[in-house]
C-alpha cells in the first residue's frame, strides 16, 4: 500500500469515528447542561465549596467565578511545583524554579500545556498526577462552560442571566469528561500506553537486537490517564518531552489516530449541542460543516505540501520524512499535526520545526484562525460564533440592512464586543513576537537564523496567545525571558477573550428575538456556510499575512 493511499485511508477511518459519535454525545453533552437535576457526588461539592447551584449569575458575576476559580487553579499548581523537593514521590526531582513553576501554572490553568521543561526530567508524580492531569480536566470544563454561556446568550430573551458557572463546571467535568476519560485511558492501555507509579529505571541501548553500549533511564507513570485529557480536553501537555511521539504515550498506529480522535471529539459534537440547545440542529450543522470544510482543507493541503518529492533525499525517502515517527509515516504525522494546531491541543507526534517551509505556514495559520476549526474543547465553538456573529455583520452591510443572527440584532454594542474578541489576541501575539525579535536577549535562543529563526518566535508566541501549547521547537524556551513572556501571552490569550464573550452572552440575552422575514439571512444554508469560510479566511490573511510572509512563506519559496 502506497504512503499517500495509507494516510487517505487513516483520514476515512477517523472521519467515520467522528461521524458515529457526534449526534449521540452533542445530543448527551445538551441534556447535561440543560437539566435541572443534580447527582449526589455533584451535590456534595457545592456544599463542599458553598455554591447554590441553582443560583443563574448574570454575565459579570459568571466572569467573577472563571477568573477567582482559575487564579485559585494557577496558586496551587505553583505551590505545588516550588515544594516538589519535599513531596513524596517527587522522583528525588527538584523543586521547579519561579520563572517555570509560574509558566507552568499558567500554561495548564489557560488549557495551553506550553511547556519549557522535559517532562520526565523535572515532575515528580505528585505534580504530574495531582496538579498537571487535574487542571487537565478542570480547564478544559471551564471552557465548555464559557461556551454554553454564550449558547445560552442567544438561546435566552428578556433576561441577562446565563446560568451557573460552578454548576457547569462541575457538570463538564464529572458528567462529560471523567467518564470518556475512564473508558478512553482503558482503549490506550490495551493499545500499550504505560499506567504505573514506577521510579526511573536504567537500562542497557540496543541496536537490531544487539547490545549498543551505554545506558538510558526511563520513568514510569500514570501516563494513560493523563494521555487520555491531554487529548480530549485539547489540552497538550506530555508526561515525556517526546509527547506524543514516545512509544509510552502513543505506541501504535491504532492509538495514534484513536488520540487524534480524542482530539477531535468534543469540538466537533459541541456544535450538534448548540444546534439543540439554541432549538435549531440546522444551525449547528452549519457551523459543523464550516468547521470541517477547514479542516479537511487544512489537512489535504498540509498531506499534499509533505509527500510532495522536491530533491533527490525527498524523492529516495517518499516524502518529507525528517522529524517525523517511522511508526506513522507522513499522512499520520500530517493528519495529527493539523488535527492539533486547528484545536487548542498542542499534542505533536512528529517535531514540526522539521515541516517544509509551506507545511510550518500551515500550523501556524491553523492556530492564527483562532483554533476553529473544530478549535479547543469550548473555546472551538465560542470562537466560531464570533466569527459567524462578525459574518453576518459583514452581509448586513453589503445589503443595506441590520445584522441579525438566531433571532438576535447584531447591533453596536455587539459588534465591539466581537471586534475586541479578535484584535486581542492578535495584539498579543504580534507585538511580543516583534519586541523578542527588538531585543538583544531573546534572539539568543534561536537555533537557527533567518526565515526560519524568525518563523521559531513568531510559533513561540502564536502558540501561547492561542492556548495551543505545541512548539516549533529550535527554540530555547526555558530562559526567564520566554517563560515570562510566554505565560504573560498565555493569561491574555485566554482570560481577554472570555470577558468579551461573556459581555456578548449577556448583551445578546438581554434582547427581545427579531422575527424572521424575507429578508432575513438564512444562517443555516450552504451560502451561509461559504460566507463564514471566507470571513475567516479574509480577517486571520489580513491579520498575519505580513508576519507569514517574512517567516514560513519565505522559507517555503526559497527551497
Amino acid at each position: 500500500m502506497s504512503p499517500v493511499l495509507a494516510g487517505v485511508l487513516q483520514l476515512l477511518a477517523l472521519v467515520a469515528a467522528l461521524a458515529l459519535a457526534y449526534r449521540p454525545l452533542g445530543e448527551y453533552m445538551a441534556r447535561v447542561y440543560s437539566s435541572p437535576k443534580h447527582c449526589a457526588p455533584e451535590k456534595w461539592i457545592y456544599k463542599a465549596i458553598g455554591a447554590n447551584p441553582d443560583a443563574e449569575m448574570r454575565w459579570p458575576a459568571y466572569l467573577r467565578s472563571v477568573l477567582a476559580f482559575s487564579a485559585v487553579g494557577v496558586l496551587f499548581l505553583y505551590l505545588l511545583q516550588r515544594v516538589q523537593g519535599v513531596l513524596p514521590g517527587s522522583l528525588g526531582f527538584a523543586s521547579v524554579k519561579p520563572d517555570q513553576a509560574f509558566n507552568t501554572a499558567v500554561s495548564f490553568v489557560a488549557n495551553t500545556n506550553w511547556q519549557s521543561y522535559a517532562g520526565e526530567q523535572t515532575m515528580g508524580h505528585v505534580v504530574q498526577t495531582g496538579g498537571l492531569a487535574v487542571q487537565n480536566f478542570v480547564s478544559a470544563a471551564v471552557g465548555m462552560a464559557v461556551a454554553v454561556a454564550l449558547v445560552r446568550g442567544f438561546a435566552r430573551s428578556r433576561t441577562g442571566e446565563l446560568g451557573n458557572f460552578w454548576s457547569d463546571l462541575v457538570r463538564g467535568t464529572f458528567r462529560i469528561l471523567l467518564p470518556l476519560a475512564v473508558v478512553g485511558a482503558v482503549v490506550l492501555v490495551a493499545t500499550g500506553v504505560i499506567q504505573n507509579f514506577a521510579g526511573i529505571h536504567e537500562v542497557g541501548q540496543f541496536l537490531n537486537g544487539h547490545s549498543a553500549g551505554g545506558t538510558q533511564q526511563w520513568n514510569g507513570g500514570a501516563v494513560a490517564n493523563q494521555e487520555v485529557i491531554k487529548e480530549l480536553g485539547t489540552n497538550g501537555g506530555a508526561y515525556f518531552n517526546a509527547n506524543s511521539a514516545h512509544p509510552f504515550e502513543n505506541p501504535t498506529p491504532f492509538s495514534n489516530l484513536f488520540e487524534i480522535f480524542l482530539i477531535l471529539l468534543i469540538p466537533f459534537a459541541l456544535t450538534r449541542t448548540f444546534g439543540r440547545m439554541v432549538g435549531s440542529v440546522r444551525q449547528g450543522y452549519a457551523i459543523l460543516a464550516t468547521m470541517a470544510t477547514i479542516w479537511l482543507g487544512f489537512t489535504a493541503l498540509m498531506m499534499w505540501t509533505e509527500f510532495a518529492h522536491h530533491g533527490p533525499a525527498l524523492q529516495a525517502a517518499g516524502g518529507a520524512m525528517e522529524g517525523k515517527e517511522t511508526r506513522f509515516g507522513i499522512g499520520a504525522s500530517a493528519i495529527f499535526s493539523v488535527a492539533t494546531t486547528l484545536t487548542s491541543t498542542g499534542s505533536v507526534n512528529s517535531f514540526h520545526s522539521s515541516y517544509t517551509g509551506l507545511g510550518g505556514g500551515i500550523q501556524l495559520l491553523g492556530m492564527q484562525l483562532g483554533e476553529i476549526a473544530p478549535g479547543g474543547v469550548g473555546s472551538g465553538l465560542y470562537g466560531m460564533l464570533i466569527m459567524a456573529v462578525i459574518a453576518v455583520f459583514i452581509a448586513g452591510l453589503m445589503v443595506g440592512r441590520t445584522p441579525e443572527y438566531l433571532g438576535k440584532k447584531i447591533g453596536t454594542r455587539e459588534i465591539k464586543f466581537a471586534a475586541c474578541y479578535i484584535l486581542v489576541t492578535p495584539a498579543v501575539v504580534l507585538g511580543l513576537t516583534a519586541l523578542a525579535m527588538a531585543l538583544p536577549t531573546p534572539v539568543h535562543s534561536m537555533a537557527n537564523g533567518g526565515a526560519h529563526g524568525f518563523s521559531e518566535v513568531l510559533y513561540a508566541y502564536t502558540s501561547a496567545g492561542n492556548n495551543n501549547g505545541s512548539a516549533f521547537a529550535g527554540l530555547n524556551a526555558d530562559t526567564q525571558w520566554f517563560n515570562t513572556t510566554t505565560g504573560i501571552a498565555m493569561l491574555l490569550g485566554r482570560f481577554l477573550p472570555m470577558v468579551f464573550v461573556l459581555a456578548l452572552a449577556g448583551s445578546l440575552a438581554e434582547q427581545t428575538p427579531v422575527p424572521v422575514t424575507a429578508g432575513t439571512l438564512r444562517t443555516e444554508k450552504a451560502l451561509f456556510t461559504g460566507l463564514l469560510v471566507g470571513t475567516i479566511l479574509i480577517v486571520t490573511g489580513l491579520t498575519y499575512f505580513p508576519a507569514l510572509a517574512l517567516g514560513p512563506l519565505a522559507e517555503g519559496l526559497a527551497s
